[in-house]
């Protein structure tokens, strides 16, 4: 499980995309019934209030939408569902989003960008990802590399 950086959202690959939208799914469904996602790299979603994790989520369907992918309406209504049972695990207090810049603040900073590309260069070297996705993250992500 992994919870991509915020910032590579619009740039990954089908496969990574729409299995991001999977394991938002498994992560709502894990707080729901277990109290955590219990994966060591997305446990730390707990430590923001729920808002982040719904925020971050809407960024993934924004992006699955603006690609012409098809959101299945019963894992969105189940999504829904799992986020309002789970609610009471998330960290309490009044954090507010204003932008992209406070979401996950002291998580998806640059160290967990290089991170996350180094895990999609990897996935690239393995045949994972085409040329052209790879491509198209180099390109936007020349300096963080």
């Amino acid at each position: 499980m992994r919870l991509w950086h915020k910032d590579l959202i619009s740039v990954l690959p089908r496969q990574q995309l729409v299995s991001q939208w999977r394991e938002c799914c498994c992560i709502a469904k894990n707080i729901a019934t277990n109290g955590t996602p219990n994966h060591l790299l997305v446990n730390k979603v707990l430590d923001y209030p729920s808002i982040h994790f719904i925020y971050y989520t809407n960024l993934i369907l924004e992006e699955m939408k603006k690609r012409g992918y098809k959101i299945n309406e019963k894992s969105y209504i189940s999504f829904c569902n799992y986020i309002t049972i789970g609610q009471s695990w998330f960290k309490h207090c009044d954090d507010i989003i204003k932008n992209n810049n406070d979401l996950f603040k002291n998580w998806h900073n640059e160290r967990y960008l290089h991170q996350c590309l180094m895990n999609l260069q990897e996935k690239y070297d393995c045949k994972g990802i085409s040329n052209e996705d790879w491509d198209n993250i180099i390109n936007n992500f020349e300096g963080a590399l």
